[in-house]
């Protein structure tokens, strides 16, 4: 008996010495600030929405946008002044990123896993910012909520939520991420100028892209900038620079990585901040290790034209285009990648391709790209020759998914950016010049945008088109959720009916009623569905072999019996 506690106590105390070690591993130092007298700054209210402190402002418009500008001595104090101006978006974001984690991993015991090997994967993980990006995290994440602390210390947090968007493409299988970017320049542009159009299709849920901003940067070194963002999030997805210089990124396929590494949205933050032309953004590329495969669509107003700086975690390439104009969705298209099986098997299996000639044959149409055209491009719901595929359709350059969507015309220092819901609403225009060196705010102006540039909201927005479409979705959302938790739920057959009839071209409608039938137990009715839904235009490969495995496996069934 001795002999057996004595054997216990030395398992427990090994036990406690490797699970101290394991802690003191995955620890994450706090940087260091040389100063924290911005720690004392307070915010100025005035009104419901509008915050002042100092120089920086955050403002709400009259289309729901909210505009932010920051300005300070240092990254730290931007990021301080960042967080307590958004700290309520900051808390909102959060709790919706939270639940959505909830709600995909239900199981506290895989939550509590998942927590532990993120700790342990991203544990090197501020060795991968520059030290001044760090600073700016720090200070913005001191205005976090102290509600999460059992997923992890705030700052610890918020470095691990600016991987999200990498996170997003390496679960491929989830269809958090496929984004399309396109830009014109010379006789392909109205007025000859660079233009950029782009979707940013990361989709967590509905209510992640309620709360946008239009944040305005004055950083201490560096060029002053534009990005589109939310709260809590200082890495960059779209943004334009004072130096003629935009940034856009695009996941493609990529191999599930097994290191920690540079965010993308960091690199193209960076790029932001302190490129002026192609050759710079291509060296800042170079210089960090990434995360996961990624797309960065770079244009210039001092190269005149666009490329797409392509990057895994282990070779750089740039993609050129000998047309005076470059698209750009989820496949990569340079010499250094475009050969390799990952990047064959993503354009066979996957909708990016599909995407790509959509937007060619829709440029090649209007020849000549202004802003109202490129909206019409990123807002358009067909498919290949103006076919009907379903609205919702990952093929569709506009998936109705939409975080943003965002037009730059970075000669003339303009960004339009869409509004809600998705990129229907309006396109809300800013002049960078006029708020960088105008000192255009809400003390000044109740209006910070250029509205006699704004483009109008899309027709559809109102349609009955729409309303049935919003319908379809909550109805498609009700029943995956009966399948998923197999829930003791009476759906009649003139209910499935409507519902097919709420987007008919569209092949998950079929796929959804042949899996509601099919759970339901009616295999007659769930093989013609699956069977009609293989006639419509499926996007990836994963949902032609549920569709057809669920198929094959009914009439088995029938047969054998």
């Amino acid at each position: 008996m001795r002999t057996l506690k004595l054997a216990i106590l030395i398992r427990l105390l090994v036990l406690t010495v490797l699970i101290s070690i394991f802690l003191y591993m995955i620890i994450i130092p706090l940087p260091k600030p040389e100063n924290t007298d911005c720690l004392n700054l307070k915010r100025e209210q005035i009104n419901d929405s509008t915050y002042f402190i100092n120089k920086s402002w955050i403002t709400k418009n009259k289309q729901g946008l909210y505009e932010m500008y920051i300005e300070g001595q240092s990254g730290f104090e931007m990021g301080v002044i960042n967080g307590k101006l958004s700290k309520e978006l900051i808390d909102k974001q959060e709790k919706i990123f939270v639940e959505q984690i909830d709600k995909y991993i239900p199981s506290k015991f895989y939550q509590h896993f998942l927590k532990y090997f993120i700790g342990w994967f991203n544990k090197d993980i501020y060795k991968q910012i520059p030290k001044s990006l760090l600073l700016e995290i720090y200070g913005e994440s001191l205005s976090f909520s102290d509600k999460y602390n059992y997923i992890a210390p705030k700052y610890q947090r918020v470095l691990n939520f600016h991987g999200a968007h990498d996170i997003g493409h390496a679960l491929q299988n989830m269809n958090l991420v496929a984004c399309t970017g396109f830009s014109a320049w010379n006789d392909m542009s109205a007025d000859s100028s660079l233009i950029v159009g782009r979707n940013f299709d990361f989709y967590i849920n509905d209510a992640f892209a309620q709360d946008k901003i239009v944040c305005f940067y004055k950083p201490p070194t560096g060029y002053n900038f534009v990005f589109i963002t939310w709260g809590g999030f200082l890495g960059c997805v779209s943004g334009m620079n004072s130096a003629g210089l935009t940034v856009t990124i695009n996941a493609a396929k990529s191999k599930i990585p097994y290191s920690s590494a540079t965010p993308v949205s960091i690199i193209a933050r960076e790029i932001l901040q302190n490129a002026k032309n192609i050759n710079q953004a291509y060296k800042i590329a170079k210089k960090y290790k990434s995360f996961v495969s990624e797309s960065f669509l770079i244009s210039s107003v001092n190269d005149n034209k666009t490329v797409v700086i392509e990057k895994s975690p282990d070779t750089l390439d740039i993609y050129k285009t000998n047309e005076n104009y470059i698209i750009v969705t989820n496949h990569f298209q340079g010499d250094a990648f475009k050969n390799t099986k990952l990047t064959k098997d993503n354009i066979r299996d996957n909708a990016s391709f599909y995407r790509y000639v959509r937007v060619k044959e829709l440029i090649k149409k209007y020849k000549k790209l202004s802003p109202q055209i490129v909206a019409k491009i990123l807002r358009d719901k067909k498919g290949l020759l103006n076919k009907n595929i379903g609205l919702g359709n990952e093929k569709t350059i506009n998936q109705l998914i939409a975080h943003h969507s965002v037009i730059f015309k970075p000669k003339q220092q303009i960004i339009w950016v869409s509004t809600n819901p998705y990129q229907l609403g309006e396109y809300v225009s800013y002049d960078l010049n006029k708020i960088f060196n105008d000192n255009k705010n809400p003390k000044n102006s109740n209006i910070i945008a250029e509205e006699s540039l704004n483009i109008a909201a899309d027709n559809f927005k109102n349609s009955l088109d729409f309303k049935k479409y919003k319908l379809f979705r909550k109805i498609y959302f009700f029943f995956k959720d009966v399948i998923n938790n197999k829930l003791s739920v009476n759906i009649s057959n003139k209910f499935i009916d409507n519902f097919i009839k709420l987007n008919p071209d569209y092949y998950l409608t079929y796929s959804i009623v042949g899996d509601i039938y099919k759970y339901k137990n009616d295999k007659d009715k769930a093989v013609k569905n699956y069977k009609t839904a293989l006639t419509k235009e499926i996007a990836r490969k994963i949902e032609i072999e549920h569709i057809t495995k669920n198929l094959i496996s009914i009439i088995n069934n029938k047969e054998n019996n």
